[in-house]
């Protein structure tokens, strides 16, 4: 027999003010044990330089394996679309072969 559907979920996530403005990061460590997986998220300044590369963190999440797995799909599924937009934004058709912001039609 067929099962009864369940009605579809919807997730309200809200965000506080200052969690809205996000972090940002340009560096990102990732570590495991056997129970989870540990995402930290630093700004660096890459401009030093020192021996030594001054670093602040500025997010930390740790991570089930099974949701790990989930966040790399959906990471791989984006980076996908974001390669496949960028691409059709360089086409010549799509103005990709003129300099950025020369907004005259060639030949001109």
């Amino acid at each position: 027999m067929d099962q009864p559907q369940q009605p579809e979920r919807h997730i309200n996530i809200h965000f506080s003010p200052e969690l809205m403005a996000g972090h940002y990061s340009n560096f990102a460590n990732v570590s495991h044990s056997d129970y989870e997986f540990t995402v930290t998220f630093a700004r660096i300044d890459h401009e030093v330089e020192d021996d030594e590369v001054p670093g602040v963190v500025v997010a930390r999440v740790n991570l089930s394996p099974k949701f790990m797995r989930e966040l790399i799909d959906a990471m791989q599924d984006n980076y996908a679309k974001w390669m496949t937009r960028e691409s059709i934004k360089s086409l010549p058709e799509f103005g990709g072969n003129r300099p950025l912001g020369d907004e005259r039609p060639e030949g001109q």
